[in-house]
């Protein structure tokens, strides 16, 4: 059972948790609730478990889009900040897009109202209220067996396309796109038989090489369409349409790139005639550079769809983009075709690797030693250190993350593995508090577990449980790692024997598996054993690659820390907090960076950049990071009082100039990083005299 739901603290509201993603919402009640279990049947779209309740008002304790239909699905509102709804008698179907979707199933009239930090749902007199929610959490329907042979390859990815929950251009929401089904590789090809790929009347043709095969896939996925084998790499309808998609290895990976990005940018357009006829920023933007009827397109079969978008040069859309969350550099080993359903279902970009091998920054140790003069320390160990064998350096990519599967320890990208993958597939259902735990094993490191004691479990509306652990023996932190728990930041010193302890050490190599979820090893050269930890079971972390000096390893954990706990994946928030320290650069993400400890107040990571105009004035920018219960074609509306529109979640939104008091009123919504002047902040420190 994914969805869970039990009323709050003192009754008076509904608390929905989804215990496999580990996220929660509450509905607040003005007297008290008593959940009775319904008929999942009744709502317009799939929940996954359902109650009633029977209350005069529903308030939602965030503000959140939320989407109002009749009966027959047609839409009749959306409300957001300061909304102010009334609707008649009828039968109503209400849309929240929580951390989990949420449907409310009810009766008019009824009246929504809100302001900056709440919404209102309220009825004439006590009204029946049936709650259904589903959990965004997407688990591969089934195994598919391939042999190494590329034509069985090729066939085992054309079954991808069977994971999509539609072939209209609604599917470039993420939640209509289902999980591909895993890859193992085996003695001969098996395609269980309730895989069926869609009828799309497309192909796309390639030279029968892995590089090919697996650059194609999330194109293949996403159009559902078939890889078959041919000497030319080309596109085809069956209405006789074709595109040609370059002439070397090179090529291809590039016009795929382009490709998709470009079908997906336009689905993303065509979808506002669909469902959601929603005011989208990015619409307007295109609609002055091409002449598409899009309300005419959205009906058309995907393949007509297809002919139509390529029927815009690439260069012609491409400033108007939103950045890609993620660039995947495989290796061209067999085995990574366990990999690609994971990284299709993230819908990211492959490319074969390119890159070069590189040795320490010398001009990066030039700094260490200068602040080691200045009383600095590093974090090592008594022993030898644990600095990776070889490291690489992968080609720069435009998009928001990279991940690196093969061998060697990536700079700028995660390592990834297939086994933290099934780690993630293979979570505990939990419906209770986010369990913290932080160990510091060196007094001397005591200012690092103060910031990040402070930090964690610091927001009132989720529930956490921290522990906080000092100068552990060897035997009591391995009963840590073994203790099922969503993260644990490490504070201490790592070396070549493992985790230094009171009494020795702990290599974590020695351990039959671990409990732990995600991890922050915030010591000296900890990449191998953070990569053992994934291979005990853990699903993500972030490691360093090298020796860290103390007083920049502090400002890295204190600002990875508020980061994870305002909502922000691994990758995300080590992305952001890499510039606050020279020695940022020496910390990566192991495993499946996309892993969150927190989901994100406002629904989506936000990080803003202010400019001062004048006096009273300032632009601020917004970035957002899609994670995995907002992926690639979410939506965000950003609360600012001149805003009408929708933009997509993923990378820069166009700048906005607001008041300096709206700003403020703006920084007490909730907790999340500004930098000003290119200096990192938080909005609940920012005071009136600093702007």
């Amino acid at each position: 059972m994914y969805i869970t739901y039990r009323k709050t603290d003192g009754g008076t509201g509904l608390e929905i948790s989804d215990t496999i993603e580990r996220r929660h919402y509450s509905l607040l009640t003005d007297t008290p609730v008593t959940p009775r279990a319904t008929d999942a049947e009744q709502f317009l779209f799939p929940v996954d478990e359902a109650v009633s309740i029977t209350t005069t008002q529903v308030t939602l304790p965030t503000v959140i889009p939320v989407y109002v239909r009749d009966a027959a699905g047609q839409m009749l509102a959306e409300a957001e900040h300061f909304a102010n709804e009334d609707l008649p008698a009828g039968d109503y179907s209400l849309e929240l897009c929580a951390p989990m979707k949420i449907y409310l199933r009810t009766t008019g009239p009824l009246t929504i109202t809100g302001d900056a930090q709440q919404l209102h749902i309220s009825f004439a007199q006590p009204t029946e209220v049936l709650v259904g929610a589903r959990s965004h959490h997407k688990h591969p329907a089934a195994t598919i067996t391939t042999t190494e042979d590329p034509f069985d390859m090729m066939a085992a990815i054309s079954a991808f396309g069977s994971a999509l929950k539609t072939t209209s251009a609604e599917r470039s929401y993420p939640t209509l796109r289902g999980h591909p089904p895993l890859v193992e590789l085996g003695d001969e090809l098996h395609i269980p038989e309730g895989l069926v790929r869609p009828d799309t009347g497309i192909s796309i043709e390639i030279p029968p090489e892995p590089g090919y095969i697996f650059v194609a896939a999330p194109l293949a996925y996403y159009l559902g369409a078939e890889l078959v084998p041919g000497v030319a790499a080309r596109i085809l309808t069956d209405t006789g349409f074709e595109y040609p998609l370059g002439d070397t290895l090179f090529d291809f990976e590039n016009t795929v790139e382009a490709l998709l990005q470009h079908v997906f940018f336009l689905d993303c357009i065509t979808r506002t005639e669909g469902f959601y006829k929603l005011n989208l920023h990015e619409r307007h933007e295109v609609e002055s550079v091409v002449d598409i009827d899009f309300a005419a397109l959205y009906d058309q079969p995907l393949a007509v769809q297809l002919e139509a978008y390529l029927s815009i040069p690439f260069e012609t859309l491409d400033p108007f983009l939103p950045e890609w969350k993620l660039t995947s550099h495989v290796s061209l080993s067999a085995t990574s075709i366990e990999t690609l359903p994971f990284l299709v279902d993230d819908l990211a970009i492959v490319r074969t690797p390119q890159a070069e091998r590189v040795e320490q920054d010398a001009a990066q140790m030039a700094l260490v030693d200068e602040f080691l003069r200045d009383g600095n320390f590093m974090r090592s160990g008594t022993a030898a250190s644990a600095a990776p064998s070889s490291y690489v350096k992968p080609q720069t990519a435009r998009s928001l993350e990279q991940a690196w599967i093969g061998e060697g320890a990536p700079l700028g990208a995660s390592k990834t593995t297939t086994q933290a993958f099934h780690n993630r597939l293979a979570r505990d259902l939990s419906d209770g508090d986010i369990d913290i735990t932080v160990v510091c094993n060196d007094p001397q490191m005591d200012e690092e577990r103060d910031i990040v004691d402070r930090v964690y479990g610091s927001r009132s509306e989720l529930l956490f449980d921290i522990e906080i652990k000092h100068n552990l023996t060897t035997e009591e932190l391995a009963a840590v790692l073994q203790t099922p728990t969503e993260f644990l930041h490490y504070i201490g010193h790592i070396d070549s024997e493992g985790f230094e302890c009171v009494d020795g050490k702990l290599d974590v190599t020695t351990l039959d598996e671990v409990g732990v979820d995600a991890f922050f090893l915030n010591a000296c050269s900890s990449y191998e054993q953070g990569m053992a930890l994934i291979e005990k079971g853990a699903i993500g972390g972030i490691v360093t690659l090298s020796d860290v000096i103390n007083s920049g390893a502090v400002k890295i954990g204190g600002t990875v820390a508020r980061l994870l706990n305002g909502g922000f994946p691994l990758a995300s928030a080590l992305e952001v907090a890499k510039g606050e320290s020279i020695v940022g650069g020496q910390y990566a993400v192991v495993g499946d960076g996309s892993l969150a400890v927190a989901q994100a107040e406002s629904g989506i990571p936000l990080l803003w950049d202010l400019e001062r105009v004048d006096d009273e004035t300032y632009t601020v920018t917004m970035k957002t990071f899609p994670t995995t219960d907002r992926g690639m074609g979410s939506l965000v509306v950003p609360y600012i009082q001149e805003n009408g529109q929708y933009f997509l979640g993923s990378g820069r939104i166009d700048p906005f100039e607001v008041h300096r008091s709206e700003l403020l009123q703006l920084f007490l919504l909730e907790d999340f990083p500004v930098r000003i002047d290119g200096q990192l902040r938080w909005s609940s420190d920012i005071t009136h005299s600093e702007l």
